[in-house]
């Protein structure tokens, strides 16, 4: 008994080493939230539900399909597969990525990334799918890239959709260390002039910005979000300003999350859940598990997110144990 001890021991710390982590605490999500190589998650409340809409992490070429997550509470979540498959979108190849999904007059639409373009000649671009549930199936609702050009130098990837007190819905996008914003037309069909008469807005917050951005609204203030660093290195990060409209100006104001060498690296482009019946706040984003260099190996995590009296936000701590039920119902 006492050799198996002692080798039960050493097997529990080169499993430590290499990232695995312990059972949550009883009533805790755990981290990774749920199994498989998921990153660039779009966090969602529907009907009473949590939702998780993340990337399916694998080499571009196999990136051909979304899966779906939806939970209660935050701890016991359901895995739906296949939710938008390439095979319904005709223009797109490979490299599916970065959803983001919303829901408007009982209509649910997924917004897209695909075929990682890199130039003005080649297909791809930003696209949109809709279904009748936010399980899908989803289907292409254009036949073509919403977004499918570099416009202030922004590669059409990394799309989030943000709806204003006054109904407008507004996309901020970019990779390539520029983020633009354009007005959505109401029915998702193409875009708007803003209201300085451009289309293409650029707002890219600060010379740090990369990629995955994110927004919004509170007490008044618009809150721009961002991915920094390299997404396949261990320093990719989270960072934010503020702002009085969603056009800006923005001023960079400092890193939210990030790696923690105890717990995980790489931790990066995320989404957020509001809680709006008591202002819980939670982030939620992909890392990669301790020891692991694999670009794609990346898995999804949520941790509780909070701000001072001032409004700005705490540095958010990455856990292993991840976050405590809070059913909606």
């Amino acid at each position: 008994m006492g050799f198996r001890k002692v080798l039960a021991a050493t097997l529990l710390v080169a499993l430590t080493s290499m990232g695995a982590a312990a059972a949550p605490p009883p009533g805790y999500s755990g981290n990774p939230v749920f199994p498989g190589w998921y990153a660039d998650p779009e966090a969602a409340i529907f009907n009473d539900t949590y939702w998780i809409y993340p990337t399916t992490s694998l080499e571009y070429a196999a990136q051909r399909q979304f899966d779906a997550f939806s939970s209660p509470d935050l701890v016991h979540w359901t895995k739906h597969a296949d939710v938008l498959d390439i095979k319904d979108i005709p223009w797109a190849k490979k490299a599916l990525w970065a959803p983001a999904v919303i829901e408007k007059d009982g209509k649910y639409y997924f917004f897209f990334a695909a075929n990682d373009i890199q130039n003005d000649h080649e297909l791809g671009g930003i696209g949109v799918a809709v279904a009748d549930k936010p399980d899908g199936p989803f289907r292409d609702l254009l036949g073509k890239p919403l977004v499918g050009a570099f416009h202030n130098g922004a590669q059409p990837i990394d799309q989030f959709v943000f709806r204003d007190d006054d109904g407008t819905y507004y996309m901020i996008y970019g990779g390539w260390k520029h983020a633009n914003i354009v007005k959505l037309k109401p029915d998702f069909t193409g875009l708007e002039p803003l209201a300085d008469g451009t289309v293409f807005k650029e707002i890219t917050p600060a010379p740090e910005y990369v990629e995955g951005p994110l927004m919004f609204k509170r007490n008044g203030k618009y809150y721009f979000m961002w991915s920094e660093g390299g997404w396949g290195g261990p320093n990719y990060s989270v960072a934010y300003a503020i702002g009085d409209s969603p056009t800006g100006p923005f001023k960079r104001i400092g890193k939210v999350l990030q790696q923690d060498p105890k717990i995980a690296t790489g931790a990066g482009h995320h989404s957020v859940f509001h809680v709006a019946k008591d202002d819980t706040w939670y982030i939620v984003y992909h890392r990669r598990p301790l020891g692991d260099t694999k670009a794609n190996d990346r898995q999804t995590a949520i941790d509780r997110m909070a701000f001072d009296k001032d409004g700005r936000i705490l540095p958010v701590k990455i856990t292993n144990e991840g976050v405590q039920a809070h059913p909606l119902r």
